[in-house]
């Protein structure tokens, strides 16, 4: 035996790092535990440690909150579609190469869902941003979808539910976007002017031109636990203001306590708590063929 093999020592062989598979997990964005995914839908996509609401598929929560047709699918408000990048817009890729990505990846047009349904048996017409879909950003596609949900609640006589999730106006259509804000809102003026009620529910983000026009302009609005909402960015805020902003700023429960929101509600009683507005609402109302 040479003086080397008695100064190096012999390796230490380790067990394989066993490899997961993705999604098996969730690291809970709240109190930081993990989560077994199998337990998420069932549990509303709440982590079952401290129930933080995480963020949820859009078709998963139209199912969940809308009673199941016969058929099994819900029933679409058709949305006439609008031409695709006019501005011919590119920043570091082009803008119709992101809507290209965002369609594949959703199976969707663009950033929003117009149903109508009922809610434990109450009709309601519903419009939903999807946050999967290039963060829920308002296009003009998703102006033309609340325009032409507000006008379908107006023409059979039905409440309208905006459920929102979103990171504001889509910057790659610049001021045709910003004048979506314009466009719902005078929709939803026209919507509250016959009468009808328009609830919104806020979840997580609902920010930027969004929250600056339709979404804050509900007769009724309710909240996710927990969820941001808010125009400009905490940081963006702080810098203007030079002012330490305070603890929850944009928060849900902190907007509820300012008078802002009017509910804040877990995922597991918005059905019934839907239901019970919608009935107290529209009690002098009658949907329409």
């Amino acid at each position: 035996m040479s003086f080397l093999t008695d100064l190096i020592r012999p390796s230490i062989k380790t067990a394989k790092k066993r490899e997961v598979a993705a999604g098996v997990w969730e690291k809970c964005p709240g109190c930081g535990q993990l989560i077994y995914g199998a337990e998420l839908p069932e549990n509303l996509f709440c982590c079952t440690h401290c129930n933080h609401h995480l963020r949820w598929d859009i078709d998963a929560r139209l199912a969940h909150l809308l009673d199941t047709p016969e058929s099994g699918t819900l029933t679409q408000i058709p949305v006439a579609p609008v031409a695709d990048d006019p501005l011919n817009f590119k920043d570091k890729k082009a803008y119709k190469s992101r809507l290209k990505d965002a369609r594949a990846q959703t199976g969707q047009p663009d950033a929003f869902r117009a149903v109508t349904g009922t809610i434990l048996g109450a009709p309601v017409a519903v419009v939903a941003l999807d946050f999967a879909f290039m963060a829920g950003s308002m296009s003009r596609g998703v102006g033309q979808a609340i325009v032409t949900a507000a006008q379908f609640a107006r023409k059979h006589n039905l409440p309208l539910l905006a459920i929102t999730a979103s990171g504001g106006a889509r910057m790659q259509e610049s001021t045709l976007s910003l004048m979506q804000m314009a466009r719902a809102t005078a929709a939803i003026s026209q919507l509250k002017e016959a009468g009808l009620p328009y609830i919104v529910l806020l979840t997580d983000p609902t920010t930027g031109g969004v929250s600056a026009s339709f979404a804050m302009t509900g007769d009724v609005h309710m909240a996710e636990p927990g969820a941001l909402i808010g125009f400009a960015g905490a940081r963006v805020i702080e810098q203007t203001i030079r002012q330490t902003l305070p603890d929850g700023f944009q928060k849900a429960e902190y907007l509820l306590e300012h008078g802002m929101v009017d509910l804040v509600t877990p995922r597991t009683e918005q059905r019934q708590q839907l239901h019970r507005l919608l009935t107290l609402l529209t009690a002098n109302h009658r949907p329409t063929a």
